[in-house]
């Protein structure tokens, strides 16, 4: 098992301390698990790990990390839609998926330092997965950040730097950090382990319906969910356990939709935009580091696209709320925008929507 350039094909140890290929591009897992199946999965462990015959990791380092994750319920909204509750989470959001998998494998080379840069959700799940098992952490986020999100991954033990300008400056001034520094990258864009997380998020909707939903709702920034759930679908496919692809469809914000816009004239690059103020920050993300990969798993499988409108987010999260559902503002986008794919393309049944984040850390 190595890590593989997206760009170049050179190769490197799953060990190694660089974030990406000397050529500039990103590592990509070359890593194929056994065909999935129910009966591999280890009953005894209630979380995600318990589908570690199908994760690429060695040794047991994950005892030390997890902290539970996974196993969360799907909760009818209607008669069309299910909710994967996956904000019942230890830090209250997906990101934790990601986040313990990452974590156990760089536990399990020896990483001491750790380094990251986040809109919130994602530096707060590697802050408290390093907490757990000891390994410092710094986390970059941009200004405007949720303060209860920077408070969060501050009582985890890390030190939060909170950066004036965009994402995707934060981001860059991240970066060039970890290049002087040289310290590791815990990245959920750069780190192709992160996606090994996020792909059980459809291991478990497969495990508990025995089946996979016609129409998969999946919020698109920097893709760390929409990865998953391709590399899940592949694999899911691969092992014959289903026989076809889902109808796909991936979310972007109004004010902040390279795909959106590169896919309207079938680009092989997200379009160059400037993403504008948007409650939907967990996706707003103007230059994805994944654009091309992205891209190529949409035109392969032929994803259909929505962008959320801005003035339904808040209506959407009212609408959650009384039904019991207090969710973030980006994920509240996410039925946002399944009304505004079921205006345009008619009722839309079988729908499975994320709750990716939960609604304390978005309140200000």
């Amino acid at each position: 098992m190595n890590f593989r350039c997206t760009r170049c094909g050179a190769t490197a140890p799953v060990d190694t301390r660089a974030s990406h290929c000397s050529c500039g591009g990103l590592w990509q897992l070359d890593y194929t698990p056994p065909a999935f199946d129910l009966d591999l999965i280890d009953r005894s462990v209630w979380g995600l790990f318990r589908y570690r015959r199908f994760l690429p990791l060695t040794g047991d380092t994950w005892r030390d990390v997890t902290l539970g994750e996974g196993m969360t319920p799907l909760v009818p909204l209607d008669q069309d839609v299910l909710l994967k509750m996956d904000y019942y989470m230890p830090t209250l959001s997906f990101k934790d998926r990601g986040a313990a998998v990452l974590v156990a494998h760089m536990k399990s080379i020896g990483v001491e330092v750790a380094v990251q840069d986040s809109s919130g959700n994602a530096g707060n799940s590697v802050a408290a997965y390093c907490g757990r098992c000891g390994i410092a952490c710094d986390i970059y986020v941009p200004e405007g950040t949720s303060p209860g999100k920077i408070a969060m991954i501050q009582a985890h033990g890390a030190t939060a730097h909170v950066v004036p300008g965009s994402r995707d400056h934060c981001a860059d001034v991240c970066r060039a950090q970890v290049e002087l520094e040289g310290k590791y990258y815990a990245n959920h864009v750069y780190n192709p382990f992160f996606y090994q997380g996020t792909k059980t998020y459809l291991y478990e909707v497969y495990e508990q319906l025995g089946r996979i939903p016609a129409h998969l709702f999946v919020p698109l920034g920097n893709g760390t969910l929409f990865l998953g759930v391709v590399l899940a679908l592949e694999e899911l496919l691969a092992a014959g356990c289903i026989d076809h692809f889902p109808k796909v469809i991936a979310i972007q914000s109004e004010r902040c939709d390279p795909f959106v816009k590169a896919a309207a004239v079938h680009s092989s690059d997200p379009a160059p935009v400037t993403p504008t103020p948007t409650m939907a920050e967990g996706i707003s993300i103007g230059v994805p580091m994944r654009g091309r990969e992205i891209l190529e798993a949409i035109y392969r499988y032929d994803m259909d696209l929505v962008t959320v409108p801005e003035d339904r987010i808040l209506e959407a999260r009212s609408y959650l709320a009384r039904r019991g559902i207090y969710c973030e503002h980006t994920t509240a986008a996410n039925l946002a925008a399944y009304w505004h794919y079921c205006d345009t393309h008619g009722k839309t049944p079988d729908s499975l929507l994320t709750m990716c984040g939960a609604g304390l850390k978005s309140d200000h």
